[in-house]
């Protein structure tokens, strides 16, 4: 269906002015006349064929708006021609100088394997199907020293035309960058306008879209491989002059009804003014014999039919959103290859590449980039877990006074893990630092709890998560903080939100130990016995989990708080994951403290882990 937008462009000065960029001539006088161009490509059109392609026509006279002049592309290693049989007198003659040596159908099996270095692949659109495509794009895939383009068109005249066009040289003015997306809210920068839903509902995209002449544009919408949404205006995959193919489905303009979306908001690609066109929409660039609907209709095939030397497609569905919007504006900005960036910031993604790039590659800003991996800070994978467990289980009951600082927490690092967010809008850097400043000020939070109130549900952790666990069968052989023989036992959680706990058990002091793998590691030292209004002095032997903050603390049992006071309540230490430090208490005794057996607690607090190690002692009768 084709638009009903009037065009009210203005046009740049252009080459036109003194020489035209492309000229049509007859299919008789084509081959004369890409000799002509190729001995003297500066100074002379490059010939198309436009007879009966009156949307071809239009589309040289929108190039003029993005081109300044022509000359031959960097060629690329290799090149091959699917199909050359079909191609006219002149076409494999302009194809020629776009690659250094070329290929036999034949030998394409063995690129990427004995043959190395950029591929051209050439063939109308019927030709580029799942054999040999898909395994060309599997062995190119985040290959080292390996590239893959291609150059087509839905018939061999428009396949001329893309080849014509890779020898126009984009002006250097030509500076506009747009992305237009119906599924994320980015930010716009100061080198990229970023259109969003909420401009889809007050500015008139179509106008915006048409009327402006793009360095790069951006498409990102959900639709088919037919169109791609934005709101309630639509990018159009129809071009009238193609012939319909009633053996093939079409959509619903096919058989004569109304478009699904408004007529007047519908936007023709091969209309859009631009030097790169970006279809980030899932399928809006399926191979030939695994496309939906007729080539009339391909979005693809009507992007390539336009002035864009080159288009950006994807071949299969992708998981495109805020990480590849900022890296792809980034890269434009930069003027890096939009394929390879957003290809590479999918590899954490899926197993295959998502986009082809039709139009040979210009020259790379920088080096390639590198694989996304989207392994978020393992410190950010600690928190989750435990956030986790501390707000899913019946561990914290649901008026717990953590409970909305927990939650809050556990919401931000939901967003800073899940891909989308993950380091969009803030660098790794950004992320950790959040987190740890949020974990510190929590972990003050949980230690002051504790030194007020010992039996605080929290510190039941051992037995809530013991009871839903099972033994490992791993015990090692340690020594207590007694000087006594003692084992190490690990009880692992069966249920997603219950953790592992680390146990060390002695045969004279019972449970010594208690922690969650991962966190400070603790032993506790002092006499075995103090008089009665003496000072017992404990030194604490900590092994933190990772180099930071961590906050410790001493308790004792509630018959004995009344006779004693402990110094200090909290202390704050900087630990280290590879040496143990020492941080001393102090236990005041009351004179009239009861003589007898008793046992003190120490525990440390680091990232929502509380560990602990108990110490028993005895208090004896003052001398004299």
């Amino acid at each position: 269906m084709q638009s009903a937008h009037t065009d009210a462009r203005t046009t740049e000065q252009s080459a036109s002015a003194h020489q035209p960029l492309f000229r049509p001539v007859p299919p008789s006088h084509l081959s004369t006349a890409v000799k002509e161009f190729l001995a003297a490509p500066a100074s002379t059109p490059v010939p198309v064929l436009t007879d009966g392609r009156a949307d071809l026509e239009g589309s040289i006279e929108l190039a003029s708006r993005l081109y300044d002049g022509t000359c031959p592309p960097a060629p690329l290693d290799h090149g091959v021609v699917l199909g050359g049989e079909e191609l006219p007198d002149g076409l494999t003659d302009l194809l020629a100088p776009l690659a250094r040596t070329w290929l036999a159908p034949q030998d394409l099996r063995g690129f990427g394997h004995e043959l190395g270095g950029t591929l051209l692949v050439v063939g109308t659109y019927e030709r580029l199907r799942l054999d040999p495509v898909r395994d060309l794009l599997q062995s190119t895939y985040r290959a080292a020293g390996l590239g893959l383009s291609f150059l087509s068109g839905r018939d061999p005249v428009s396949l001329l035309w893309n080849t014509a066009k890779q020898y126009a040289r984009t002006r250097p003015s030509l500076t506009r960058l747009g992305l237009f997306t119906d599924t994320d809210r980015p930010g716009s920068t100061d080198r990229v306008r970023v259109y969003d839903d909420r401009d889809f509902e007050r500015v008139d995209i179509q106008a915006e879209i048409l009327d402006t002449a793009w360095r790069k544009v951006v498409f990102q919408g959900h639709g088919k491989d037919d169109s791609i949404n934005l709101g309630e205006f639509t990018i159009c995959g129809l071009n009238d002059t193609a012939p319909r193919d009633a053996g093939l489905l079409g959509p619903r303009c096919a058989y004569g009804l109304p478009c699904y979306k408004p007529e007047d908001k519908l936007v023709p690609l091969n209309e859009v003014t631009a030097a790169e066109v970006v279809l980030s929409a899932c399928n809006s660039g399926p191979l030939s014999d695994l496309a939906l609907y007729d080539p009339r209709y391909q979005i693809l095939l009507n992007a390539l039919d336009g002035p864009a030397r080159t288009v950006v497609s994807a071949v299969s569905v992708h998981d495109s959103d805020r990480p590849e919007n900022a890296a792809w504006m980034r890269a434009a900005a930069a003027g890096a290859d939009s394929v390879d960036t957003l290809n590479a910031s999918l590899a954490g993604s899926h197993p295959y590449p998502a986009f082809m790039r039709f139009g040979l590659p210009g020259e790379q800003a920088g080096p390639p980039p590198e694989s996304s991996d989207h392994r978020p800070d393992a410190l950010l994978l600690t928190a989750g877990t435990r956030l986790t467990a501390l707000l899913t289980g019946e561990l914290l009951p649901h008026n717990h006074p953590l409970r909305p600082r927990l939650a809050k927490l556990a919401r931000k690092v939901d967003l800073w893990v899940a891909r989308p967010t993950h380091s969009a809008d803030q660098s790794e850097h950004e992320i950790r630092a959040s987190l740890e400043a949020d974990l510190q000020s929590l972990d003050h939070v949980v230690a002051e709890q504790v030194t007020e109130n010992p039996e605080t549900e929290l510190m039941n952790y051992p037995a809530h998560f013991g009871d839903r666990s099972r033994l490992d069968e791993r015990v090692d052989e340690v020594t207590c903080h007694c000087g006594r023989p003692a084992q190490r036992f690990t009880r692992r959680g069966l249920l997603p939100h219950v953790l592992d706990t680390v146990c060390v058990v002695c045969l004279r002091c019972g449970d010594v130990t208690f922690r969650v793998p991962d966190s400070p590691q603790l032993l506790a030292f002092a006499p075995d016995e103090v008089p009665a209004g003496g000072v017992l002095e404990v030194r604490a032997e900590l092994t933190a989990a990772r180099p930071g903050p961590v906050r410790l603390g001493l308790f004792v049992p509630t018959y004995l708080r009344e006779d004693t006071v402990v110094e200090p309540a909290i202390v704050k230490v900087k630990g280290s994951d590879r040496t143990t430090r020492d941080v001393a208490f102090r236990v005041r005794f009351a004179e009239q403290t009861a003589p007898q057996a008793y046992y003190f607690t120490v525990f440390a607090v680091q990232d929502l882990a509380v560990s602990t190690a108990r110490r028993h002692f005895g208090v004896v009768p003052r001398q004299g």
